[in-house]
């Protein structure tokens, strides 16, 4: 798995028991500089950008597959061993229901090179047929969560704080509701690394030095897309640079860190009410993702739910950095089995679909 975020590459070797996954490895690495540069610009309309979202794809397949045999050597196993590998490539586009009625999603991937390169069935392309279907093709993780975190009798969220955040309501009478929320690292790691050079805010220790801005915070929430009722999805076609610069205007002189302190506070508050207003008998919160990493994002999410409590996903069997790689290794082997993975309570598709294209070892 490769996010929003696009701070690396994570894989898991997962095994499955019905719903419950055992991770039995977990590798990861960095994508390299100009490779994240070139995904970034790709977010947005460029020059020649068929040709160089070609290349790309090849370029973050081989980082994929560099982590795949990584996972090989750790577990001493050979390529055969595997049922196959779950790719969901890199978002840079994620339009649903947009222009004609039907929109599109769309994740770079190669996966007939990964499967040439690694001797190994892949599984891609998770998004499409749900958009076919009417739906949002995000968010899909939630039905894995569910297997993955549910309890009987009672109401908990997952948060996962990629570059996006995206909110997994798990009712105490079964049902299940997920969406996204708004940014997550996104913004963050945009400012973080404009003016300090690092790509994020490690543990949010930069923006705990800052005091968050008012009128700029006040700007922020106000944007549309918070208040739409879900199933809804985003992506950084609409939370990007060129969103946020104008809005800087309510702070044109405030310190960088307090503007971090700011972003950090909107992706917090983003979350923190649509949990109030979408699931308020919840009293469990568990956060996965490389947002889960930020402690001050953490203890601001717990001053924002003082009834909830909020937790690290490590601590209910998946460690936040591989709770994503799980899940897409588990919607591999739904399309596998032929089952369907897709929830139309959470994307709005028409029905439940097998997700999923099979590129054979």
């Amino acid at each position: 798995m490769s996010g929003t975020s696009l701070d690396g590459v994570d894989g898991v070797l997962a095994e499955f028991s019905g719903q419950k996954c055992r991770v039995a490895q977990y590798s990861s690495a960095q994508i390299a500089p100009d490779l994240r540069a070139e995904l970034l610009t790709l977010n947005t309309p460029g020059n020649d950008e068929l040709h160089r979202a070609a290349l790309a794809a090849n370029a973050l397949v081989r980082g994929y597959a560099d982590v795949v045999q990584r996972l090989l050597a750790q577990a001493g196993l050979r390529p055969d061993a595997i049922h196959a590998i779950g790719a969901h490539g890199q978002t840079v586009r994620h339009r649903p229901l947009a222009f004609d009625g039907t929109g599109y999603t769309l994740q770079l991937n190669n996966p007939a090179l990964l499967a040439e390169i690694t001797g190994i069935t892949v599984v891609a392309d998770f998004r499409s047929r749900d958009v076919a279907a009417g739906g949002q093709g995000a968010p899909l993780v939630p039905a894995f969560h569910q297997g993955m975190f549910g309890q009987a009798g009672r109401s908990v969220g997952v948060l996962n704080l990629g570059g996006i955040s995206n909110l997994s309501l798990l009712r105490a009478d079964g049902g299940v509701l997920g969406f996204d929320c708004g940014p997550a690292n996104a913004l963050m790691d945009y400012w973080c690394e404009r003016h300090t050079g690092r790509t994020y805010d490690d543990q949010g220790a930069w923006a705990r030095t800052g005091r968050p801005h008012g009128a700029l915070l006040d700007a922020l929430l106000a944007e549309p897309f918070l208040a739409l009722p879900p199933p809804k999805s985003t992506g950084r076609d609409l939370f990007n640079p060129h969103w946020l610069e104008p809005l800087l205007a309510a702070a044109s002189n405030a310190p960088p860190q307090d503007v971090q302190a700011t972003l950090a506070e909107f992706t917090a508050r983003s979350c923190a009410q649509d949990l109030l207003r979408h699931a308020s008998d919840c009293d469990l919160l568990i956060v996965c993702g490389g947002g889960a990493l930020n402690q001050y994002l953490m203890e601001r999410l717990q001053a924002l739910l003082p009834g909830v409590t909020v937790q690290d996903s490590a601590l209910h069997g998946l460690p936040p950095l591989q709770v994503e790689a799980a899940a897409f290794a588990w919607l591999a082997r739904q399309c596998l089995a032929g089952q369907t993975a897709s929830l139309p309570e959470v994307t709005g598709a028409r029905g439940a679909r097998i997700l999923g294209a099979i590129y054979p070892a």
